[in-house]
């Protein structure tokens, strides 16, 4: 029973080191915790502290020093945008100022508040044991005309709800370009120079797939096997396809007609007198008309002199002709 005392002192010495150092993870993926907020939600000042509350969530809902936390009941959660991811935070580590906020600031207080001092912190040590209570020594001894000033809100968030709400890796550089705020709290401090490092890693991340939720890759996986179902109909409509681009050489004359219209409108002018086969011929008659009038006749139209010695030529030989005759027949 001597060795006991002695061995739990041992393992205290050994785990107060550990201990000083922030169990948060802020590089790691969130956890959901049964928050999930439409849209930007409206912030009060508690009168006297550094610190928000929201009226109109139904949580244990605060902001300070330049992220959001949530208390349900057991547990602490902080997070640089109002809709999370959420990430655990060991009692150790909660700021002084929120274990300072009174119980009435609590929406969904837990069972064990009752009875407590409405105006006054919760009783932190009777909750969590007397070794938290030695190790967070003075949390709740503080001159409220020394509290800080608060931390500027990080109101660019409400213009991202829904199916705009940006996941982590584009949390981390829409931050870094929109709030310069520099927090004083170790907690804030270790979640903002992580925040830095993964702003500087986005665009590595960018060229990587998206990430999906659990309901998407079982959607996904659910609509494989109707795909799958669906795929022995694909390969009749095949055959067709390939004949068509096999056919497409053959087609190809055709479709390079259109292309050398505009060389056949070139060559068309040069090739018009040539095509008509009738112009030729109806227009002869209109040159040949010339030729083909009658020869000019005298004044008083009497025919030219040369026809009239022909003819009288002609009538003296049929004359001569006749004589002839004559003669012969006496």
């Amino acid at each position: 029973m001597r060795c006991a005392p002695i061995a739990l002192c041992t393992l205290a010495c050994f785990l107060t080191p550990a201990a000083a150092q922030l169990s948060i993870d802020f590089g790691t993926p969130g956890v959901s915790i049964g928050i999930n907020i439409g849209g930007y939600p409206t912030l009060q000042r508690i009168p006297g502290y550094p610190v928000y509350y929201a009226p109109g969530v139904a949580s244990n809902y605060f902001f300070y020093d330049g992220l959001y936390w949530v208390f349900d009941g057991e547990r602490w959660y902080a997070s640089s945008w109002y809709n999370g991811p959420w990430r655990l935070v060991d009692p150790l580590d909660v700021p002084f100022f929120l274990l300072r906020i009174p119980v009435r600031y609590y929406h969904h207080a837990p069972a064990y508040f009752r009875g407590w001092r409405a105006d006054a912190p919760p009783r932190w040590g009777e909750h969590w044991g007397q070794s938290w209570e030695s190790r967070r020594h003075g949390w709740d001894q503080w001159d409220r005309r020394s509290a800080p000033a608060p931390a500027p809100l990080p109101t660019y968030q409400r213009q991202y709800s829904g199916g705009s709400y940006p996941q982590a890796p584009q949390q981390a550089v829409i931050g870094s370009q929109n709030y310069r705020y520099q927090p004083s709290d170790p907690v804030a401090q270790q979640h903002f120079q992580q925040q830095r490092t993964q702003a500087q890693a986005a665009p590595r991340e960018q060229a990587a797939p998206p990430h999906r939720t659990q309901q998407e890759v079982q959607q996904q996986r659910q609509q494989a096997p109707a795909q799958q179902r669906q795929q022995p109909s694909a390969p009749p409509p095949q055959p067709q396809v390939e004949q068509r681009q096999q056919r497409a050489p053959r087609a190809q004359p055709q479709q390079a007609e259109p292309r050398s219209q505009p060389q056949r409108a070139q060559e068309a002018p040069s090739q018009q007198p040539q095509r008509p086969p009738e112009v030729p011929t109806q227009q002869p008659p209109q040159a040949q008309k010339p030729e083909r009038e009658p020869p000019a006749r005298g004044p008083q139209g009497t025919p030219p002199q040369g026809k009239e010695q022909a003819s009288k030529g002609k009538g003296e030989e049929k004359g001569r002709g006749r004589e002839k005759d004559d003669k012969e027949n006496k």
